[in-house]
């Protein structure tokens, strides 16, 4: 693949699930402590950048209910712009497959994707470290996408230690609900002081998420979804997203169960990866 070619098609702004997620305490700021592991799938949203000379960062993709001056693309341009200098600006424009408040990382793997092409696009020349440190402060989730590894993180999850793990079929439901991850945070009821584990005791299978509880108790279509799982597989939450997955060998077996779904309801097979299809794009460029 050419530099052309990176010029010119779209970029990938793949999922994540987490495969399990404890809060480990709570910082003077407000902030937990979490353990998670991040591994990637192959469901993506699609972003294309067109260059401007005259420094405007504009979406042109209407989303529903996010301001433009509130989306994460835009504030990602932004950021690179003014750490940077560049005099540059963009019209973004994008498709957008993964849903809001879903656990899925898209508006996290937007604005990675967006610092990702735009260093690309705009010639700004920083590195992986610099994009990372520079995707921080738009979300704790963006350092792993600017990254494309799957992952065990600590801190706010964004220590990363990349890892290689077995890279399974995942079916993926997605209740009708929308998740507020500031809203299960502050939920009194939340678990604030699992003790912290090892990779080895992941690796072993200690797979619990601290927020499943509260999640399941103030969104009953996530309850429903999580049961039904678990009739045909282990359901497990991602994140502190509304989103549920059972983890199968085979994309025959994802796809039984897959076939069985509720007609009334979201969902999708995907493949487990370990590194995202946007670090493979960056390789291949």
């Amino acid at each position: 693949m050419t530099a052309l070619d990176l010029d010119a098609m779209a970029w990938p702004a793949p999922a994540k699930l987490n495969l399990m997620l404890r809060v480990v305490g709570r910082r003077p700021n407000g902030y937990h402590a979490l353990q998670t592991v991040f591994q990637f799938i192959d469901r993506c949203d699609r972003l294309w950048f067109d260059v401007r000379d005259d420094g405007v960062i504009r979406r042109v993709t209407e989303v529903a209910d996010v301001a433009a001056d509130n989306d994460l693309t835009v504030r990602a341009a932004l950021a690179l712009q003014r750490a940077t200098g560049c005099t540059l600006g963009a019209d973004i424009r994008y498709e957008k497959i993964l849903p809001m408040g879903g656990g899925l990382g898209g508006g996290s793997s937007d604005a990675a994707t967006t610092l990702v092409a735009l260093n690309h696009l705009w010639r700004t020349g920083l590195d992986e470290e610099a994009l990372a440190r520079l995707a921080l402060p738009l979300g704790a989730d963006v350092p792993v996408f600017v990254r494309g590894r799957a992952a065990w993180a600590e801190g706010v999850g964004e220590q990363l230690t990349p890892i290689e793990l077995p890279e399974p079929w995942y079916l993926v439901i997605v209740p009708k609900c929308h998740v507020a991850t500031g809203a299960v945070f502050s939920h009194p009821q939340l678990t604030r002081d699992s003790n912290p584990i090892k990779l080895a005791d992941f690796l072993r299978g200690d797979i619990a998420n601290d927020c499943l509880s509260v999640v399941r108790h103030e969104y009953p279509p996530v309850a429903v979804a999580l049961d039904w799982l678990h009739q045909r597989g282990n359901g497990r939450l991602t994140g502190t997203g509304c989103c549920v997955f059972a983890e199968f060998a085979t994309q025959q077996q994802a796809l039984t169960v897959y076939q069985q779904c509720p007609a009334a309801w979201q969902s999708f097979i995907a493949k487990g990866l370990n590194q995202s299809p946007l670090a493979l794009m960056k390789t291949a460029g």
